[in-house]
């Protein structure tokens, strides 16, 4: 046998050969990586940067709302690539979209943690093994749960309250600020005017939306092999 059959023949290595792979390979790794070389594995996170990539040049604001599609292609990342690779994808496609896109502005590493930890955490949920009918869907609503509150509430929302603020706020508006908040500008108010009056839980419901919507519909795609239960 070739080593070109040979190869096509672990890439598509049933369920059953899954199993056997060892643990923290099966966590780390979606089923579309997870059995093939390094340099296609390469080769996925280069495609999947670049999505994140052109996803981060690309905004629209509307009042005083910014709408991006940053939290989609980190959960995309997660659930098509698995955590790690997923995680090395979107951190590649934050910092060269900051590099095209930055105009000046402060590189918000925190950004990119939290986009980071999305897609571990949607790659490691979509590896809980559940076999019932809507599991799925399960599966996204619980990445929802933890993605949007230990990453939009508490690691982006941390980073602009003790970083980002002093960077972009000036000390009159922030005096403005603590007095309008009767002298406690704390970080649930910061929390709640960053969702509520700039808008950051719209955003993020329109990129949940979208993961709900996409996912589901790349799992039906069978050459994607994606395997999701």
């Amino acid at each position: 046998m070739s080593e070109a059959v040979k190869q096509a023949a672990v890439n598509t290595a049933p369920a059953g050969e899954r199993k056997k792979a060892p643990l923290w390979k099966r966590l780390l790794f979606s089923d579309v990586l997870l059995f093939r070389p390094i340099s296609h594995k390469l080769a996925y996170i280069g495609v999947m940067a670049a999505l994140c990539i052109a996803v981060n040049t690309f905004e629209i604001k509307f009042a005083d709302t910014q709408f991006s599609f940053s939290l989609f292609t980190a959960l995309l990342a997660g659930v098509m690539l698995g955590a790690l690779p997923g995680a090395v994808a979107v951190f590649v496609g934050d910092l060269f979209g900051y590099l095209l896109n930055s105009a000046g502005l402060y590189y918000y590493w925190w950004v990119a943690l939290s986009l980071m930890l999305m897609a571990v955490i949607a790659g490691l949920v979509m590896r809980i093994p559940m076999h019932f009918k809507g599991s799925l869907f399960v599966k996204l609503a619980i990445v929802t749960a933890l993605t949007f509150s230990l990453c939009t509430v508490l690691v982006n929302s941390l980073g602009m309250y003790y970083i980002g603020n002093k960077i972009f706020l000036s000390q009159s508006l922030i005096d403005a600020i603590n007095e309008r908040f009767g002298g406690v500008w704390s970080f649930g108010n910061y929390v709640f005017v960053r969702l509520f009056v700039l808008g950051q839980i719209y955003n993020s419901i329109l990129n949940y939306i979208l993961a709900f919507l996409t996912i589901p519909l790349l799992n039906a795609v069978k050459p994607l092999k994606l395997g999701l239960e």
